[in-house]
């Protein structure tokens, strides 16, 4: 009953329109400024640790900025998953990056996309599915019921394809890169651990942060080149900005830890030109070398 419910829900905000879902969204975000919770509590801790130059009235602007963007993201989900894909691709501003994806594809190893939590990465589904097909990798959520929504609208477009992070997964995604073809990665995920090569330690914003090999393994075994993308609000027509820049080199270095620090680097790049919109309610430094988990408050 609940599975069913929520299915309606989810289907109920696919059918409201933007505006509407932007008000709700910094509704949302307003309320969960003023509430204590969860999200409230990790999104100020990341933003004293990546921000410390700011001070405290403009590091308390931003993270009322954040939660309402956070909010708008979340409540736009359905709208993405279940729309018109010519009527998302029309809101889109992509400057070059489909010429640049292009680009690089035909190079013939494939192309290894990685997506941070910037902005709305949901329209990903419909923006690939336009350039060529797309395998991504998930996490399967905990919510049960919402896996099978997820999939329907993120794989609705056609041409894209979502394999859950496990070895048959991973299998898939070579078999995509041998093919020439693209894999979406979402490269800001802190990995489960670092024991067996899952992740290595390597500043975000000057922070030590678990960072995953995943992405270093498929570059430096396929010779695939990495490119980083965000769907970002505009606030103006269209409504978002496509944004993308090509990783440095030694994000396929055999050397693992430079491979993370190339890696944060161009998440990071991106996360600085909109930091209002990324997702810092991400307990993203919660894994520590010294084994101190800054979420814990003392």
């Amino acid at each position: 009953m609940r599975t069913r419910l929520l299915r309606y829900f989810i289907r109920f905000l696919g059918i409201l329109p933007l505006p509407l879902l932007g008000a709700g969204g910094r509704f949302a975000g307003w309320l969960a400024y003023r509430i204590p919770n969860r999200e409230l509590s990790n999104a100020r801790t990341n933003l004293e640790m990546c921000f410390p130059d700011l001070s405290a009235p403009q590091r308390e602007d931003l993270l009322r900025a954040t939660l309402k963007e956070n909010a708008i993201t979340l409540l736009e989900m359905p709208a993405v998953w279940y729309g018109d894909t010519d009527a998302w691709l029309q809101r889109l501003d992509t400057g070059s990056v489909p010429d640049d994806i292009r680009r690089l594809m035909q190079r013939g190893k494939g192309v290894v996309i990685a997506m941070p939590h910037l902005g709305n990465f949901e329209i990903s589904a419909h923006f690939f599915g336009a350039i060529g097909k797309a395998t991504g990798l998930y996490r399967p959520p905990r919510k049960e019921g919402l896996e099978s929504v997820m999939l329907e609208g993120r794989n609705r477009p056609g041409r894209n394809r979502m394999v859950a992070t496990d070895r048959q997964g991973i299998k898939a995604l070579y078999q995509a890169l041998d093919k020439g073809e693209l894999i979406v990665i979402l490269p800001d995920q802190q990995p489960k651990t670092a024991k067996g090569g899952g992740g290595v330690f390597a500043p975000f914003f000057g922070v030590p942060a678990l960072t995953m090999t995943l992405v270093n393994r498929f570059a430096r075994k396929t010779g695939a080149p990495v490119y980083f993308i965000a769907f970002v609000r505009t606030g103006a027509k269209p409504e978002y900005k496509v944004v993308g820049l090509e990783a440095d080199q030694a994000i396929a270095s055999e050397d693992a830890e430079e491979a993370a620090r190339a890696l944060n680097a161009g998440v990071e790049q991106l996360v600085r030109q909109f930091p209002q919109q990324y997702q810092w309610t991400y307990r993203r430094f919660q894994a520590q070398p010294d084994g101190v988990n800054p979420y814990k408050k003392s």
